[in-house]
């Protein structure tokens, strides 16, 4: 998985990869190769997810310095600190405590147009009034056959049957023709 879709980057072509959970990934390429495509993605968009998911994008998305401020009153003075403590920029806690429609997120740029604001936390608003709207206006497409199972059988052998006598057909062709097979690629 993770040489296709480094290929696939190589030649300019995007792979989009969807799971529900980084466990899932686990499960099914293990441990290392889960690592593997995990980091070498460049665009990740995470709605709410939690345990392991949910540590590995906020180590993902990293760490910001947060200005604290802080006052002390006291009988005779009122004194003003600022510090500054390093805090990742979305944490566990906020990524497993999304709601429907709330997703976070880090974007990849490239050399030649440079992203400011790569990493993200955003909320999806949907006009509910208007989807509902949309939604009683659909229509239904119209029946134009109906399907059953003979049919399909019978519409799958039929379709068998003419690749094997296309493969008949050209074998036959194959061995009619002299200094055919010679000009045949051998892998």
């Amino acid at each position: 998985m993770d040489s296709l879709i480094a290929t696939a980057r190589s030649n300019k072509v995007a792979t989009c990869l969807g799971m529900q959970d980084f466990s899932q990934l686990k499960k099914d390429y293990g441990g290392d190769q889960a690592a593997v495509i995990m980091n070498i993605t460049g665009n990740i968009i995470s709605g709410q997810v939690m345990g392991e998911s949910s540590k590995l994008l906020a180590e993902r998305f990293g760490k910001i310095t947060q200005v604290k401020e802080s006052v002390s009153v006291s009988r005779n003075d009122t004194s003003h600190s600022k510090s500054g403590q390093m805090d990742f920029a979305i944490p566990q806690s906020k990524i497993a405590g999304l709601s429907s429609g709330e997703f976070v997120g880090m974007v990849a740029d490239d050399p030649t147009r440079k992203i400011k604001l790569k990493t993200f936390h955003c909320e999806i608003l949907n006009d509910h009034e208007q989807l509902i709207k949309e939604n009683s206006s659909l229509k239904h497409l119209p029946v134009l056959r109906e399907l059953n199972p003979k049919m399909i059988n019978e519409n799958y052998y039929k379709i068998k049957n003419e690749v094997a006598n296309l493969i008949e057909s050209e074998i036959e062709i194959l061995m009619n023709t002299p200094g055919r097979l010679e000009q045949l690629p051998s892998d």
